[in-house]
C-alpha cells in the first residue's frame, strides 16, 4: 500500500516562499524526496485557499506563482460535499468537547482538512504540518476511529524533519 501525504499551509508556506531560508530549502528537499520515492503528495484544496488568500492579500506575487506551480506539481484535492459534512460533523465535536480549533464565527480550516484527509477512504493518510499540537488533538484522536482509518501528524522541519 503505497503512503499518502496532506499538505498542511505551514508546510505550503515553507515550500513557496521565494526567501529560500534553511527552513525552506529543507521542506523542499523533503518534498522531492517523498515525490521521488513515489510517495502520493496531495494539496488539499483548503490548504491552497488559506495560503493563496493571504499571498494576494499581501500582493506577494512570487508567492503566488510558486504556489500555482506546486498545484500543478503535486496532485490536487478538491473540497466536496462529503468533505464539507465531515468538517461540520468534526467542528460540532470539537465544540461540544469544549475544543474548539477556531473561533465559533469562522470557517475552521484545521476541521476541512482533517475531513479532506478522512474522506479520501484511505487506511493510512499522514498531514505534514507545523501546527502539530493544534491538529494532533483531532487528528490522532477523533479520526483514527473513523471506519478504521487513520491520520498521523508530521513536522517537516528544518531542525526536526521526518522523512517517510
Amino acid at each position: 500500500m503505497s503512503q499518502v501525504v496532506l499538505l498542511d499551509t505551514g508546510i505550503i508556506g515553507l515550500i513557496t516562499n521565494p526567501k529560500r531560508s534553511h527552513e525552506s530549502l529543507a521542506c523542499t528537499r523533503w518534498l522531492q524526496t517523498l515525490t521521488q520515492e513515489g510517495i502520493r503528495v496531495i494539496l488539499p484544496e483548503i490548504a491552497d485557499y488559506e495560503v493563496r488568500r493571504e499571498l494576494l492579500r499581501a500582493n506577494k506575487i512570487k508567492g503566488i506563482k510558486r504556489l500555482d506551480e506546486l498545484c500543478e506539481l503535486i496532485e490536487y484535492l478538491p473540497i466536496t460535499t462529503d468533505t464539507m459534512r465531515q468538517a461540520a460533523l468534526f467542528w460540532a465535536q470539537a465544540r461540544q468537547q469544549g475544543q474548539p480549533t477556531a473561533g465559533d464565527k469562522t470557517i475552521d480550516g484545521d476541521m476541512i482538512l482533517v475531513a479532506q484527509g478522512i474522506t479520501l477512504s484511505i487506511p493510512d493518510v499522514i498531514i505534514a504540518t507545523t501546527n502539530v499540537g493544534h491538529l494532533s488533538r483531532f487528528i490522532c484522536k477523533k479520526a483514527a476511529t473513523k471506519k478504521g482509518h487513520k491520520l498521523t501528524c508530521v513536522l517537516p522541519e528544518a531542525k526536526n524533519l521526518i522523512f517517510i
